[in-house]
């Protein structure tokens, strides 16, 4: 006799079937942060811990952090820096596996003025924090979207002047 299921239950699973992989959605926030320097500006970047990986500091709320507050946040906790917000640069978006689930992440992102602090002072997540001149992150960064939110950035500044 095979098993019954009501509607609406879902596709009937097979003893030893493969469930369909499930996905989830992740919302962060991070900071491009800028320092101006005698021929431009540089750019605070990442090694997250155990990677090779060049990028920006980003992460998740806590309950009830507006995104500002959580990309000031994650901005100190990852570099030893205290920023303040300048305006809304960009998000990116992918998807990465953790645990067998796919996870679609979209990250927003802000410029961030460099205000106060040292880099040596990050926290456990991340191998290195440093500065890097801005022109040279265009190439640098590890992600094509990153690389391109540090285009934006310089393009901001540049009119800004």
């Amino acid at each position: 006799m095979s098993p019954t299921r009501a509607p609406g239950d879902g596709p009937e699973q097979r003893p030893g079937a493969a469930r369909p992989a499930e996905t989830l959605k992740e919302t962060s926030y991070g900071g491009a942060v800028v320092r101006p320097r005698a021929d431009g500006h540089e750019l605070l970047v990442i090694v997250p811990r155990g990677t090779r990986v060049v990028g920006l500091p980003k992460g998740g709320a806590s309950p009830g952090e507006t995104p500002e507050e959580t990309a000031v946040r994650e901005v100190r906790e990852e570099t030893g820096t205290n920023v303040s917000i300048r305006e809304p640069l960009g998000e990116v978006s992918y998807w990465y596996r953790r645990h067998g689930r796919r996870i679609f992440k979209t990250v927003h992102f802000f410029l961030c003025d460099y205000l106060s602090g040292d880099t040596a002072d990050h926290d456990h997540e991340v191998d290195e924090a440093r500065w890097m001149p801005l022109e040279a992150a265009t190439t640098q960064l590890s992600y094509p979207a990153e690389r391109q939110l540090a285009r934006l950035a310089q393009s901001k500044l540049a009119a800004d002047r």
